[in-house]
């Protein structure tokens, strides 16, 4: 053994970048470089061309969740790549700060005290629990490594949002888009207020199916030319709108018949005859009459315990699904019924007030709350004769989302959109056909949402919120709306908030000026006391934010990104509002994103406790693990994620990580200014990376182009752990260690190797920013050309690195290295095992096939680098002792131990080892090295 330290001769890796990544303890340190250096401002100097993501805002209580951080890093990966491509990309954070859920949570902390307070005080408090919650969503985004304006976020409780918002409701009210009505509207009776459409989910409930019979009046039997009494059959599952009845509906095309039986005289459609008697377990029947729905229009009936005559009526919304084909319908009380009522003229009757109870109205009923009324009333109607069958069923009914508890369909006063009988949804669709959506079929969502969308109730019986912009004579109760004199209260909102329309009287919000060129001198006063529906006040966030940010900001923006949910709520609202006012849309582009559930694919429930929280994921494994799970997900659906889930993130995540780490190590000594050498110059094995490398550049860019990350770190993933890790980092170590350290070879492996790692620091860059950052912290200056990752360009494409002929030559030696390699890991095995590590080995290959054999004999030298051995000799005849290749059936393998002796230095085996007198235990290789050196 020779006393000298031939280890310290090799070149061997130097890097200050670590194995372990430790993101939990690095990551905040690097969001405070971030800011401290303002990486995020100087981004937006960079660019020459625009690109405006708007941000949907979240509501601005509780802690952010899983769907947040999806949200918010999908946002910021493009966000990121789109600055390292040029473009200007700004983030303007949003929060949603009015509503009933803030003003609940206030209520309840105050508890009795809340009734002794005023509309402002209640107001002033809101307003500091609201934006309590912006500052702790806002540190919890930030630590996601989200870049943005994070200190000037736009919030809709600020008095520049609200006043943009009072002057888009002008717009839309001049428009003739709004108007105040009496119409049935979902209304929830523990919150008592109004809701929109998209503040409903569906739940399953029980409730009363009942068959009902109503008595035909005198007119309706001499129709059908009957003489003796007859009742039509009606069915509903809400017995407490019964005192609402005003009429029953017919399809006018269905065939209706009078069925004799032991309950009367009944009628109801033909094709749910069968089906309605079973369920009513009436088992004889005879058809005596039959008609079309049309001949009843109009004929009467008498309501089943009211003074009240009934009315039939025809609609096409009657469906042969259920039921009876005879519809009890409340114009108060439902959508369809009101919009046939209206077409009758009948009356909106409602007899239910805000808690959801039973007013005069209803008769013996009144007082009761509505699901107790279900009970009387059924038990009134057995008790009369009139009830036909009873059976509780479960179905799916309409909640509100915030209470979490039924809701009601009430007919009320209130502010509306107009969606039907305007154009405003015929142009909300034709809008849409210049819309592009990711994925394609996010447009028929939101168009078959938008084509049935009713009115949008926009007025809310809460003190919380943006106070609809009207006045009223009191004497007369009429309407006074006039644009000067919004203009005037939009200007003191500017000032002072909306506040002020709680604390100034109609006569100061007016001006002396105005009460009197509107001839309102005099005249007794009142406000508006309705608010609008918090989906008004972020659904005009497209002209509240992107026109009063001068001109960093443009409306319509590039692109609107949220959850699945929003095609029936912002994604909506922002359109009908844009339509409204402006008549275009205010978006160019949408994608949309599905729900995060828990590994197995079941929705998160603090219940259950699946539910997996960003905070707590971040601590064990970094926000870089958390950003890779977005980007590894196909976000089109639904998404799953699980501790099991992050640690395979992490694992790949290590890949990209040593691959990273390898480079560094191993580039330390390289200055690209005077090391780099030229492609023409490279070895071949290197312009096989640089063709690899190409290739991933292009199918990486196409991928966040077209905002398919899951398909691009799937790549990335596979380059750095496969062709780099596995094959060609490994090949090239022999290289990187024992040659000179100036030599060509290693210079070539180094040219490539850091254009490899600068390239795919740029690709990672938007995904795993951390450690993109933490990467080009470490590279040698001479490599850099920004302070930080974030601010450098995009790689460009190089054609002179694609190479097919060399893709195709080691496509053939990558197939038979694998084939070698079983044979190389038996060798190692068992008693009788010939090597310890490949480079023991000498690889005798042949093949039967001359063009195969042909080939052996060319690329002998590169197999022999390919496979690690110390010796790869290609034989003529292969008897007994070689191996057959498994996929290779023509290739025959055999390992015997390499002859010669092991060079200390680079541990190949060599029959010329100890030629050279100075280093008697080196190979004549590393005997050379070490002499030019």
């Amino acid at each position: 053994m020779s006393e000298k330290d031939y280890g310290a001769t090799l070149n061997l890796p130097k890097t200050s970048f670590q194995m372990k990544a430790n993101l939990p303890n690095k990551e905040p340190k690097i969001i405070q470089k971030w800011e401290e250096d303002k990486i995020y401002e100087k981004g937006l100097t960079k660019g020459t061309k625009s690109f405006i993501l708007h941000d949907g805002p979240p509501y601005a209580n509780g802690d952010i969740h899983i769907g947040h951080a999806l949200n918010k890093i999908l946002k910021d990966i493009i966000l990121k790549y789109k600055r390292l491509r040029g473009y200007n990309a700004p983030y303007v954070p949003g929060w949603d700060t009015h509503g009933l859920p803030i003003e609940l949570k206030v209520t309840e902390q105050l508890g009795e005290k809340a009734k002794d307070m005023s509309p402002l005080e209640i107001r002033k408090l809101c307003t500091e629990y609201a934006l309590k919650w912006v500052d702790i969503q806002r540190e919890g985004f930030k630590r996601l490594g989200v870049l943005g304006d994070w200190e000037n976020p736009y919030l809709t409780l600020k008095p520049e949002y609200e006043a943009k918002q009072l002057e888009v409701f002008g717009e839309l009210y001049e428009n003739g888009y709004i108007f105040k009505g009496l119409k049935p509207i979902y209304w929830s009776p523990v919150t008592e207020t109004a809701l929109a459409e998209a503040e409903i989910e569906y739940k399953n409930v029980t409730s009363p199916s009942i068959y009902v019979k109503m008595e035909a009046n005198a007119d309706l039997l001499e129709r059908l030319g009957l003489t003796e009494q007859a009742w039509v059959v009606i069915w509903t599952t809400t017995p407490w709108t019964l005192p609402a009845n005003m009429a029953i509906s017919l399809n006018p095309n269905f065939e209706y018949g009078v069925y004799r039986t032991e309950k009367g005289n009944l009628i109801l459609a033909k094709e749910l005859a069968e089906k309605a008697f079973a369920e009513m377990e009436i088992a004889e029947y005879e058809l005596v009459k039959e008609f079309v729905g049309s001949e009843l229009e109009r004929a009467t009936y008498k309501h089943p315990f009211l003074d009240r005559t009934g009315m039939i009526i025809l609609g096409t919304h009657v469906t042969a699904d259920a039921g009876t084909g005879c519809v009890h319908t409340a114009p108060g009380h439902g959508q369809d019924d009101y919009v046939v009522g209206t077409r009758y003229g009948i009356e909106v009757v409602s007899p239910i007030n805000n808690k959801g109870v039973l007013t005069e109205e209803a008769g013996q009923f009144a007082g009761l709350f509505y699901l107790k009324a279900n009970k009387e009333i059924v038990a009134f109607l057995t008790e009369t004769g009139h009830l036909l069958k009873l059976k509780n069923i479960e179905h799916s009914y309409p909640h509100d989302w915030r209470s979490k508890t039924p809701v009601i369909f009430r007919a009320t006063e209130q502010w509306f959109v107009k969606a039907e009988g305007s154009d405003l949804r015929e142009k909300a669709l034709r809008a849409l056909d210049n819309v592009e959506f990711v994925p394609a079929w996010g447009r028929n969502r939101i168009g078959s949402m938008l084509e049935t969308r009713p009115d949008w109730c926009i007025s809310r019986q809460r003190v919380w919120g943006v106070p609809i912009p009207v006045f009223y004579n009191e004497e007369t109760g009429k309407e006074i709306y006039n644009k000067e004199i919004l203009a005037r209260v939009i200007e003191i909102v500017k000032k002072e908030g909306t506040a002020a329309w709680l604390t100034y009287t109609a006569e100061e919000l007016i001006g002396e000026e105005l009460l009197e060129k509107y001839n309102l001198k005099g005249v007794t006063l009142r406000k508006e006391t309705n608010i609008m529906d918090v989906w008004f006040d972020s659904g005009v966030s497209h002209r509240s934010v992107l026109e009063t940010r001068g001109e960093l900001l443009h409306r319509p923006a590039d692109m609107y990104l949220e959850g699945s949910d929003q095609h029936r709520g912002w994604f909506q609202t922002s359109l009908l509002t844009s339509i409204g006012s402006t008549h275009d849309a205010p978006y160019k582009k949408i994608l949309t994103h599905g729900f995060v559930n828990d590994g197995e694919g079941k929705k998160m429930s603090k219940s259950v406790g699946n539910v997996v929280v960003p905070a707590d994921v971040i601590k064990v494994y970094g926000a870089d693990i958390l950003r890779l799970w977005c980007a590894s997900v196909d976000y089109r659906e639904d998404v799953k994620i699980s501790d099991n889930i992050l640690k395979q993130m992490a694992e790949a995540y290590r890949r990209v990580r040593n691959t990273a780490r390898y480079i560094l190590g191993n580039s330390n000594d390289f200055n690209p200014a005077t090391d780099k050498v030229a492609y023409k110059d490279l070895m071949e094995i290197d312009k096989w990376a640089l063709n690899k490398l190409e290739i991933l550049k292009r199918k990486v860019t196409e991928n966040y182009e077209k905002y398919e990350f899951y398909n691009l770190f799937q790549d990335i993933h596979y380059f750095a752990g496969v062709d780099m890790s596995a094959f060609y980092l490994d090949i090239i170590k022999d290289r990187l260690y024992t040659e000179g350290t100036d030599s060509l070879d290693r210079r070539s492996a180094q040219t490539v190797m850091t254009e490899i790692l600068l390239t795919l620091t740029k690709m990672i860059a938007p995904i795993l920013s951390f450690t993109a950052e933490e990467i080009w912290d470490t590279l040698p200056e001479a490599l850099k050309d920004e302070e930080s990752v974030l601010l450098t360009s995009w790689y460009e494409e190089n054609d002179e690195y694609l190479n097919s002929e060399v893709e195709a030559k080691w496509a053939d030696i990558v197939k038979i290295r694998k084939e070698a390699n079983k044979s190389l890991e038996k060798a190692r095995q068992g008693e009788n095992r010939i090597i310890g590590n490949s480079l023991d080995a000498k690889v005798m290959l042949c093949s039967k096939n001359a063009e195969m054999q042909k080939f052996l004999v060319e690329n002998r030298d590169r197999l022999e680098l390919a496979l690690i051995v110390s010796n790869v000799e290609i034989v003529d005849n292969c008897d007994e002792t070689f191996v057959e290749g498994e996929e290779l059936k023509e290739l025959y393998i055999k390992v015997v131990h390499a002859e010669g002796e092991k060079c200390e230095r680079c541990w190949k085996y060599s029959t010329e080892v100890g030629q050279d007198a100075e280093h008697p235990t080196l190979c004549p290789r590393c005997a050379s090295v070490l002499k030019n050196n």
